[in-house]
């Protein structure tokens, strides 16, 4: 680990990072809103995907890395693929076009619960009481946000489609983080995330051609300006710079500090729907983001 640098740069670009993905939010609502979901989908990771290949044949001089990739991590990443890019992308596009921005940023508090709990399942991590207790205050948080600050809506089938559509995005990202585990060892991150960026975009523009159609990119090719901005904003803002950002925070102070910087996602995910979107700051999404972000937090130093 470097410490020839000062810390607090690396700080400020984590700092960054949790807002570009918190702002994530809004803008996913705005193309939603403004462009068929798929297509919007696909045109996204393609530009991302492609500033990703530029990087990292920049970063290597070439190719060398994807000529080191055995078929094992070849199929390893075309299964991180279809989760963690192409299944999370359609949950996140579908359900945001029910789901007000804010309140969906929070279902982010629960991807780490969902993971945990299927590594502790299939590969016997062990919990301690902070990590459970991290677990209820987080689920708690974001049952409090989606519902309106009354949970018990779960067992009354309050919980609608665009709902159910954000938990599935939950489910696809724990199905990602669990195949880099098990599937994409001995893989640079920059390596791994380009590849499954680049196939991921392949996947969702497939299914845009099969739903879609040509009918999906001329309704995007109509889209107003903010639409367009916002899918830009998602492709180099929220996967390319805050990518780089994120992972020179691991190198340079640790995975456990720029892992901890996660927990504001949620806080800022709220912040800038209501100034991007106008949304109103309900109690009850105050008190679900705190909610879920403390146990985000305890989570991630009951982990350490």
């Amino acid at each position: 680990m470097n410490t020839s640098s000062p810390a607090y740069p690396y700080h400020l670009r984590l700092l960054g990072m949790a807002v570009i993905w918190g702002a994530s939010w809004p803008w996913g609502r705005i193309v939603a809103q403004t462009m068929p979901p798929l297509t919007a989908a696909a045109l996204r990771f393609l530009l991302a995907g492609s500033a990703l290949t530029v990087w990292l044949l920049y970063a290597n001089r070439g190719v060398a890395p994807l000529k080191r990739l055995s078929g094992g991590q070849w199929l390893g990443l075309t299964a991180a693929a279809a989760s963690g890019i192409c299944a999370y992308a359609v949950f996140f596009m579908y359900g945001l076009q029910s789901v007000a921005a804010g309140r969906a940023s929070v279902v982010v508090a629960l991807n780490p619960v969902l993971t945990l709990l299927l590594a502790a399942w299939l590969f016997r991590e062990r919990l301690n009481a902070g990590i459970l207790l991290g677990m209820l205050l987080a689920v708690s948080g974001a049952l409090t946000a989606i519902t309106k600050g009354d949970p018990l809506q779960v067992f009354r089938g309050g919980i609608g489609t665009g709902e159910m559509l954000l938990f599935g995005c939950v489910a696809s990202w724990s199905a990602y983080t669990l195949i880099g585990r098990k599937m994409l060892k001995g893989i640079d991150a920059l390596t791994a995330t380009t590849v499954a960026t680049v196939l991921g975009s392949l996947m969702l523009l497939l299914a845009a051609s099969q739903i879609e159609g040509a009918a999906g990119w001329r309704q995007a090719l109509a889209a107003p300006v903010s639409g367009w901005f916002s899918v830009a904003a998602l492709a180099f803002g929220a996967t390319t710079l805050a990518y780089s950002w994120y992972f020179s925070g691991v190198q340079r102070l640790g995975v456990g500090v720029a892992a901890a910087y996660i927990v504001l996602v949620p806080i800022f995910g709220i912040l800038s729907s209501a100034l991007l979107l106008g949304e109103p700051l309900h109690a009850s999404l105050a008190w679900g983001g705190l909610l879920a972000a403390g146990g985000m937090m305890l989570m991630n130093v009951a982990r350490r």
